[in-house]
């Protein structure tokens, strides 16, 4: 096998390549978020249907996801990935010209479908070309190509919104993606290890089943649906606190706020260092501790206070998340592709069963309502890592009660 090794200008492509990807997924996904008070007003609906503009995409992404990826076992991993991005960004523009709510939605969801194809075959292709030791390179390029996409989608469409209008600033998005799009379908070199196989769904539905028979499976599927659902309740709400009384603040000046999530970079890092030392378990606690404790000052009415609580609950977030994705890969020891698709679906499940909630508790208890909402999840994923701990420490006992006899 020929694999694409790091200081090499295929590998620069490929990187780039992957970067230009995530930018491309993550931003057309989350660029409606800054947007749900325009549509508020525009459709004059509440604030929980307006939300459906996110939930719907990553429901649909959700479910996609889980065909996707073994589509793409039988069509290839380039062509599925650059139809995908080709085909969204086109919906994207599209979702542009929505006459109404409805319309909007119908579009939206179509986008999650065809988005599915980039994150279910993006892991598989990076492991099976790049160098071993290269690996963790390119995917960090990938992960930040997320990262900054999901930034950038917010800031330009929440800044476009307050001067031009929602339309331009969804279809500017939808532009910026085909540009994207035109990047990777260049760069990305074709699969060289590539071997396609027969679809065989029978065995793709066992694989999973077998995943949700392990109980600490169930618990690191079950913290992804809770943080996630918890990170983008905060975020759909939280413009609608800052553009009313007392802050005031200016749509373009909210979307701002949405760079917040940057700091999960440092974050993945951050933990990354210290589960070399101190293990999973003990910094899965800390970094849910971070995460409630910055929950619980976005109560308090101080603007910097609130913010501040928005920062530390973000780099709490994607601390959690970093830990339990990656303990997902390491605790399957079979069929580690329908195990992390599993856990993906969950987690982008999570976002539309919180966001949408989220809705409801926010228009009928307020901000306080929301976030005790949020804090009951938190809660939740404590009882869940307390399981897991118990899970891990039963599966550590039995080999020693074998020796025994």
């Amino acid at each position: 096998m020929s694999y694409i090794q790091q200081g090499t200008s295929v590998f620069r492509k490929t990187s780039l390549a992957f970067f230009a990807a995530g930018f491309n997924t993550f931003a057309i996904l989350y660029c409606v978020q800054p947007l749900m008070l325009e549509f508020t007003k525009e459709f004059n609906i509440s604030p929980t249907t307006a939300s459906l503009s996110l939930s719907i995409t990553t429901i649909a992404l959700a479910i996609s996801m889980l065909i996707f990826g073994s589509l793409s076992e039988v069509w290839g991993r380039k062509p599925i990935m650059v139809y995908s991005m080709l085909v969204a960004s086109g919906l994207c523009v599209l979702t542009a010209f929505s006459p109404n709510f409805h319309f909007l939605l119908i579009f939206r969801t179509l986008v999650g479908i065809t988005l599915a194809g980039l994150p279910s075959v993006a892991m598989a292709y990076l492991g099976e070309e790049i160098e071993p030791k290269s690996l963790g390179s390119a995917m960090g390029l990938y992960i930040s190509g997320n990262a900054i996409g999901a930034v950038s989608g917010r800031v330009i469409s929440g800044t476009l919104s307050d001067y031009f209008g929602w339309h331009i600033a969804i279809g500017g998005i939808g532009i910026i993606s085909l540009v994207a799009t035109i990047i990777f379908w260049f760069y990305l070199p074709p699969s060289q290890n590539f071997k396609s196989r027969k679809l065989e769904v029978g065995k793709l539905g066992k694989s999973l089943i077998d995943h949700l028979k392990d109980p600490g499976m169930i618990c690191l599927y079950g913290l992804g649906f809770l943080l996630l659902g918890s990170n983008v309740a905060l975020f759909n709400y939280i413009g609608y606190v800052l553009t009313a009384q007392p802050y005031s603040l200016s749509q373009t000046i909210v979307s701002w706020i949405f760079i917040i999530p940057i700091f999960g970079m440092f974050s993945s890092v951050w933990t990354g260092k210290l589960v070399d030392r101190h293990g999973k378990q003990k910094i899965l606690i800390l970094n849910l501790v971070i995460t409630l404790f910055g929950v619980c000052l976005t109560l308090e009415p101080n603007l910097f206070v609130k913010i501040l609580g928005l920062g530390l609950f973000t780099f709490g977030f994607f601390g959690c998340h970093s830990i339990a994705s990656s303990w997902v890969g390491q605790r399957a020891l079979k069929n580690k592709a329908q195990a992390s698709s599993l856990y993906l679906f969950l987690y982008y499940t999570g976002s539309s069963v919180g966001g949408t909630l989220g809705g409801l508790f926010w228009s009928t208890f307020g901000w306080e309502g929301l976030i005790c909402m949020i804090i009951g999840f938190l809660i939740i994923a404590f009882m869940l890592s307390a399981c897991l701990s118990k899970v891990i420490l039963k599966s550590k006992q039995i080999p020693k009660s074998k020796e025994s006899y």
